[in-house]
């Protein structure tokens, strides 16, 4: 017999429960949002999801790590075969505009960011910033071209998260480069 938290369905539960604390926490962030709230979204018990998560800074940044697969696989699965360094760009960009276009996962970063004072979670968001500084670094092949996409996406994350391609007025005209 496996080990409890081992079997298939516990597995089902974990990514159940990884997408439900996704759309919790983007919404009041790791100190607003409860372990009762997320198991009741997925509909489990809060011991169960303690039997998968020892607490919720672990259940955080086994979210941040989900998160992280999720924006490599994404960028990755639109980077060019071919077109140089301004076509992945081009791509790496519209890659993750796309990504982002989900405001919870967005919002889920930006609380990320903010969580960082609790040590697994920025442990795990290290690890993410990490894995996408290897990942776009191997795209763009050049080093200030990576501190360039990260300085643009950070104005791309504010752009979105607030709405600012639906304002019309000169300061989110600046912002949004229109």
């Amino acid at each position: 017999m496996p080990a409890a938290g081992t079997s298939t369905k516990s597995d089902e539960r974990r990514r159940a429960i990884v997408a439900a604390a996704v759309d919790c926490f983007a919404q009041k962030g790791f100190y607003g949002t409860t372990t009762h709230e997320i198991a009741d979204w997925v509909g489990v018990s809060q011991p169960y999801l303690y039997r998968l998560y020892p607490n919720k800074e672990a259940l955080f940044a086994a979210v941040v790590d989900h998160v992280s697969v999720v924006m490599t696989d994404t960028l990755v699965a639109h980077s060019p075969a071919s077109g140089g360094a301004e076509g992945a760009l081009d791509a790496a960009r519209g890659a993750y505009a796309a990504l982002v276009a989900d405001r919870n996962i967005l919002r889920f970063l930006m609380h990320a960011n903010c969580a960082v004072g609790e040590p697994l979670v920025e442990q795990a968001v290290r690890r993410c910033y990490a894995k996408q500084v290897d990942t776009v670094r191997q795209l763009l092949c050049d080093d200030e071209a990576v501190r360039r996409w990260f300085g643009a996406g950070m104005l791309d994350n504010v752009v979105a998260v607030l709405g600012l391609a639906d304002i019309d007025e000169p300061w989110a005209h600046v912002l949004t480069a229109r």
